[in-house]
């Protein structure tokens, strides 16, 4: 199996609607996807929306709202997405390290490297791709536990995340274009991420793969 077979599988089988969203995480390239990834750390997806939700009622439209709150009042506005006094400390910190380094969010998509992500509190190699790639618009692949998860079943195994990380980055352009058109490396890299958790989302019941998702994979192995 080569990187491109794996892909364009999912897109047959995912129902997502690209043509709405093409890089499939909300509010793409913007400060918001920043916050999302810290608070999706260890919870689902709708609790981190109800999380952003109550940062919008809260009337915070940037980092520097984030850097301004106080911990405790950041934790009660981020409670549903759980763990919330630590991830409102982790988003207090990154937030505040990003003013001061960067001044401002466009400065920080421009100039901010994986190695200053890595060095800060917080923030796992899944939670900076994923910073990278859909908040920075840079041309970098998001591994997750849905990734290693087919991974495991199809036998694949890599010796660090990073090896994981160029697998899959390694995919044949022309085999995308034939199904999306010619498409730019970051939305490449943002759909592949987002086919892996869709069809995980739909596919893995309590951690095993259901009828569809085996036989599917199978044909790939």
């Amino acid at each position: 199996m080569r990187s491109e077979d794996l892909f364009l599988t999912l897109s047959d089988e995912v129902k997502f609607d690209f043509s709405q969203n093409p890089f499939w995480w909300p509010e793409f390239g913007t400060f918001w996807v920043v916050i999302g990834a810290i608070l999706t750390q260890n919870t689902k997806w709708q609790n981190v929306k109800k999380a952003l939700d109550n940062l919008q009622n809260a009337n915070v439209n940037c980092l520097e709202d984030i850097a301004n709150l106080d911990e405790l009042s950041l934790a009660e506005l981020i409670k549903p997405s759980g763990f919330y006094n630590t991830k409102a400390k982790r988003l207090s910190n990154l937030a505040k390290n990003i003013i001061s380094k960067f001044e401002s969010f466009d400065e920080f998509k421009k100039q901010v490297s994986r190695k200053w992500l890595i060095a800060q509190k917080g923030l796992g190699l899944e939670s900076v791709d994923s910073i990278l790639c859909y908040a920075c618009e840079r041309e970098i692949m998001v591994v997750d536990n849905y990734t290693l998860k087919i991974f495991e079943f199809l036998d694949y195994s890599f010796d660090s995340y990073d090896e994981a990380r160029e697998w899959l980055e390694n995919i044949d352009r022309d085999a995308v274009y034939a199904k999306f058109g010619a498409i730019s490396d970051n939305e490449i890299f943002a759909k592949f991420h987002g086919l892996i958790v869709e069809f995980c989302k739909t596919r893995l019941k309590s951690k095993v793969f259901d009828d569809v998702a085996a036989s599917l994979l199978k044909k790939l192995s």
